[in-house]
């Protein structure tokens, strides 16, 4: 059986899809919202317009991971580690955990599948990471998404277990390349944002999209990941559909910087905190990485947007 960790509008969103095909549990923290869904099936608070399926099992009981077999984490990156704490290491060890989160730990650096190997080393681990959407996801709309596993016949397995007939899985064995490509194309989408918001027009958001496209591939080489993994759909495709729609929270907190508004503080917004821990990380202190640096010195109050600007327009120039 599958089980999904949290109970946000992905993690809802796949549990739904899930259990459209064969009986799923969905585990939420908050026993409010549980007992809500529970008993309504609809109006979710990040999904007003779906309605959950009744093979889907919404539960706060941690004890019900342990009927679960794969067990996909869809948290926050910046919650992923307290909620391993709170899960408890002898209820998820030795299955198979599938991180569906984003980012790089803020203090740390750590990327998801770094973070559940820190916490419990005996688990199975794998990502699920690509261009989508909750509200498309839950409302049945095709997607399309990448599965990165180290050993090759694990991933096959995997990939025709998560394989459903409105989300098609790829896979690659590029663990650490698929995981920078969601990390930064969330890290580029606020500069976009910033970028709109700011009245810069379309052909500013598409530099900044394709020299955040030149930073990511600095970024794999530097972390020894494959370039041709991020031209592909945990890359290019995340990169294309973040920087592009006011769905994303990312871009969504760009376009307030660039307009000088406020952002709503109870908003996810994983760029930001993934551009901190890049820019602050010793070990990248030689790889260029403009956008990703003024991108941190924006969200922490540093630079100011117009600033920002100047300082990516006043570079040398080079060849590209």
């Amino acid at each position: 059986m599958i089980c999904v960790v949290g109970g946000g509008a992905f993690g809802t969103a796949l549990a739904m899809s899930y259990a459209r095909q064969a009986p799923a549990v969905l585990w939420v923290r908050d026993g409010d919202a549980a007992a809500a869904m529970r008993q309504t099936r609809s109006k979710h608070r990040y999904l007003p317009e779906t309605t959950l399926p009744d093979a889907l099992h919404v539960t706060t009981d941690v004890g019900a991971l342990s009927t679960c077999d794969t067990v996909l984490l869809c948290v926050p990156t910046q919650s992923l580690r307290v909620l391993l704490a709170d899960v408890k290491a002898d209820v998820i060890a030795g299955k198979l955990l599938v991180a569906c989160c984003k980012g790089a730990e803020l203090k740390t650096g750590l990327l998801p599948t770094e973070i559940i190997q820190a916490c419990v080393p005996d688990a199975a681990t794998a990502v699920l990471t690509g261009p989508s959407f909750a509200s498309d996801i839950a409302r049945h709309l095709p997607t399309a998404l990448c599965l990165a596993v180290h050993e090759s016949q694990s991933g096959l397995r995997l990939q025709h277990r998560l394989a459903l007939p409105m989300i098609r899985i790829y896979r690659t064995g590029d663990v650490i390349g698929a995981q920078l490509g969601g990390a930064l194309k969330n890290v580029v989408a606020i500069a976009c944002g910033a970028a709109i918001g700011a009245g810069l027009g379309e052909s500013a958001r598409a530099a900044l999209m394709t020299r955040g496209f030149a930073e990511m591939a600095s970024l794999a080489r530097a972390r020894g990941a494959r370039f041709e993994t991020l031209t592909g759909l945990s890359g290019l495709g995340d990169l294309v559909l973040t920087c592009g729609s006011g769905q994303s929270r990312n871009f969504r907190l760009g376009l307030s910087l660039g307009r000088g508004q406020t952002f709503d503080p109870t908003e996810t917004v994983e760029g930001a905190a993934t551009a901190q821990a890049l820019s602050t990380d010793r070990s990248l202190s030689d790889t260029d990485l403009p956008i990703v640096r003024s991108v941190a010195d924006m969200v922490s109050g540093q630079l100011q947007v117009a600033e920002a600007i100047d300082r990516l327009l006043s570079r040398p120039l080079k060849e590209e």
